[in-house]
């Protein structure tokens, strides 16, 4: 019997992650610059040492220009040569280059002097030059005797070309190279789930009006729905009768479960609502939801219109409904907006509401008062809203009872 030998593959440790790849890419920026020299024999005699300048040119993010030293460069050459040399015309610190320069044969035989770095190993690798003003060249680039019989000077004429390879290193990596990544789309093929049906198992009635649904998204979304489907003691229903939302708000806290946002225009608490209303907007009512089917991203997102509401006259009613449905950041908000209003916050009837039916959150805020009456400097005021309160007045002189 043959035995077929077993291949193990060693599970991936899952903490270990990918490797990541980047290339460093050194290259030449090149750039070339042509140099007229018209009127030769006017330049011969300026004196050694002294040069004629092409124009500026830019390579590689630094400046260039030709010198071309008409009775050479070299005291000790006795003006038998001419020199030519490329320098630095900007601020640089060991910039890297590599050189060429061309003598143009005007006699169309392309028999043209080259004198270059390019296409030939360097044992010492590209010419460091260190400052602005350094040169690289020849101080012998040719003998002038030869030069003023030659094909390079016509008409009194001589045309220099110079190619300069600035070295750089640029980092290849995909960072450089990125493809734009659309948004997910993932709400919207969930959300077609919700609106099509397709594939729901499960049917909510919400005071009479019918919404289909599917169990695993809503397990997947809610801790409640998951125990309520899968907790392996629940009976298993096709259908489910809902009494206490209203069939706009359930509809409203499915699109959330499936689409991850609300429609704003729906939530949207309006300014300057009457107090009474406050618990009536759909923000309020999406709370009390959130609440019950542990929506924890739905409870904030609550939290935050409502927060965006707050003023005097709703201040106390959205901080009941704040610690009613364990909204800690909105009660958060709305105490410490109570305690720097109070006086205005203890005219409203809202504050008349708390007295009678939320005993513990006056308590809350009284503490939050008299973290704000520590911080200021004794003296400061006239007479603080603490002091009103403790003696049983308000501001306008009523009895308070707290």
């Amino acid at each position: 019997m043959s035995m077929i030998p077993e291949i193990i593959v060693p599970d991936r440790d899952p903490s270990i992650s990918s490797p990541t790849i980047s290339r460093s890419v050194t290259e030449t920026v090149n750039g070339s610059h042509k140099f007229v020299i018209q009127g030769y024999s006017l330049a011969k005699g300026m004196g050694i040492g002294k040069h004629i300048a092409s124009d500026t040119f830019t390579v590689g993010g630094f400046q260039w220009a030709i010198y071309f030293y008409p009775d050479g460069k070299n005291p000790e050459d006795n003006s038998a040569y001419v020199s030519v040399f490329i320098a630095l015309a900007s601020e640089g610190t060991d910039v890297r280059a590599l050189f060429e320069l061309t003598l143009v044969d005007q006699s169309g035989k392309e028999k043209h002097k080259v004198h270059s770095h390019f296409d030939r190993s360097l044992e010492s690798g590209p010419y460091t030059l260190k400052y602005r003003g350094s040169m690289w060249g020849y101080k012998r680039f040719f003998r002038r005797a030869a030069l003023e019989t030659s094909d390079y000077l016509k008409d009194d004429c001589l045309k220099i070309n110079c190619t300069v390879g600035v070295v750089v290193s640029v980092m290849d990596c995909p960072r450089l190279h990125a493809i734009q990544v659309p948004d997910s789309d993932m709400g919207m093929h969930f959300g077609a789930l919700l609106e099509n049906q397709e594939g729901s198992d499960i049917v909510f009635d919400v005071v009479g009006e019918k919404f289909h649904a599917h169990k695993l998204v809503l397990a997947a979304r809610s801790p409640v729905f998951k125990a309520s489907f899968y907790d392996g003691e629940s009976e298993e229903k096709s259908e489910i009768v809902i009494t206490d939302l209203e069939p706009k708000v359930f509809k409203a806290m499915l699109h959330f479960i499936y689409w991850d946002t609300l429609v704003e225009d729906e939530v949207t608490v309006a300014s300057g609502s009457p107090v009474s209303s406050v618990s009536e907007t759909l923000s309020a009512k999406l709370l009390a939801a959130a609440d019950k089917y542990s929506l924890e991203r739905l409870r904030v997102i609550c939290e935050s219109y409502l927060c965006k509401d707050i003023s005097v006259n709703t201040v106390a009613h959205t901080l009941a409904l704040a610690d009613r449905y364990h909204a800690m950041e909105l009660k958060a908000a709305c105490l410490k907006f109570a305690a720097e209003n109070l006086s205005a916050v203890m005219r409203s009837t809202g504050f008349e509401y708390l007295k009678e039916n939320c005993p513990s959150l006056q308590s809350e805020l009284l503490k939050i008062i008299a973290g704000c009456e520590e911080e200021c400097s004794s003296g400061s005021k006239s007479r603080s809203v603490w002091a009103q309160l403790s003696d049983g007045g308000d501001s306008n002189g009523r009895r308070v009872w707290l």
